[in-house]
């Protein structure tokens, strides 16, 4: 089957300069979107097609589409960054497209090719391109997701699906600073256990933490942290972010268990990392061996990290037996450290050693 190109059919009345540029001046996240969005479709027998870049608008959904029983639906989340001379460009979409298919394969979709991928969200950052945020790290943040199509009722993998790109502008994710966060750990809920649905980022796996981040919310804490699901002892990540500890020069994060994403961001910073001359690690890490550290202070610094905040530094834990801090508290050297670097990479700051930033136009 032929991959198909987008056709554009731009909107007519997309929103003014005057009024694009009020969004802007503080766009805050996921809070406003862009004029345009491009939609894909597959059909069982035909693969993709109408592939097409039109006006931002509303989904039909009749009541008995899948995707609202079954929950057959996908998503990804990448940023485009305005360059030093005025360019565009996304960080790493290769590895949202290749992560893209092995969600899709997980939940039973069809894989939607590299390249088309591409295409589609290159489309859309060219047609509202003006829409790039051009200061400091705000971005645009382009939401790729894919959903069942089909009507009707039966559980099995749908015969149509419908890919979706839509972005939005997004300021930076600390506005007055970089401010440590407390964490909840969870130690009555998990949220995905090995041979589940952890590894693909799928809707359902986000609808099944929001009760724990509740819970962490009710304890006074910013975000939950998720333990293993057969011990309840092994850090896995935070919220829907990959975790990293700092040993001084030695900086470990908690090794893919078949349950944690794989964090495009989480595999940039081993990279980083280790060309600013850390020694990197990926292992297992108890919540004993969190509490310890911390106490005797061979553990100096915890952070997470993902697209929307790049790099989140931890002050304190919480759980229903112990309570503890981070270090003093506060963002430390290494991570603001990595923050930066990873940051001057994607806004053209500095040098892109590795590849990853991708021209759009």
């Amino acid at each position: 089957m032929t991959t198909p190109s987008i056709e554009l059919k731009p909107s007519s009345h997309p929103l003014s300069d005057a009024e694009r540029e009020e969004i802007l001046a503080s766009p805050g996240f996921g809070r406003h979107f862009t004029d345009h969005m491009v939609t894909i479709k597959w059909t069982e027998g035909r693969g993709w097609h109408e592939a097409q870049l039109v006006p931002y608008a509303p989904l039909s959904l009749d009541p008995a589409n899948m995707t609202l029983h079954y929950a057959q639906t996908i998503f990804e989340g990448l940023k485009a960054y305005r360059q030093p001379d005025g360019t565009v460009a996304t960080f790493r979409p290769e590895q949202n497209a290749e992560r893209f298919q092995a969600s899709a394969r997980r939940m039973a979709m069809p894989e939607l090719p590299v390249d088309l991928f591409l295409a589609a969200c290159d489309a859309l950052v060219t047609q509202d391109r003006a829409w790039v945020p051009g200061s400091g790290e705000e971005s645009l943040y382009l939401r790729p997701f894919m959903i069942a199509s089909e009507v009707g009722l039966g559980v099995r993998p749908a015969n149509e699906y419908l890919f979706v790109v839509i972005a939005s502008p997004a300021g930076a994710y600390f506005p007055r600073g970089v401010h440590p966060v407390s964490v909840w750990l969870s130690e009555e809920y998990v949220r995905a256990a090995p041979g589940g649905t952890g590894t693909a980022k799928a809707g359902g796996n986000y609808a099944a933490s929001l009760v724990a981040q509740a819970q962490a919310a009710e304890q006074g804490c910013d975000q939950v942290v998720w333990l293993d699901a057969i011990e309840r002892r092994w850090i896995e990540e935070m919220g829907g972010m990959n975790l990293y500890f700092v040993y001084g020069n030695r900086i470990v994060t908690p090794e893919l268990s078949g349950s944690l994403l794989p964090g495009i961001t989480r595999a940039s910073l081993l990279r980083i990392a280790e060309d600013l001359g850390y020694e990197v690690a990926e292992g297992r890490i108890s919540v004993d061996d969190w509490r310890a550290g911390n106490e005797d202070g061979s553990l100096t610094e915890v952070f997470a990290c993902g697209t929307a905040a790049v790099i989140t530094p931890v002050g304190s834990v919480k759980s229903a037996r112990a309570s503890w801090t981070v270090g003093d508290g506060q963002p430390g050297e290494v991570t603001t450290k990595l923050r930066k670097a990873l940051l001057d990479i994607q806004t053209g700051a500095a040098p892109d050693p590795h590849g990853w930033l991708h021209r759009v136009g």
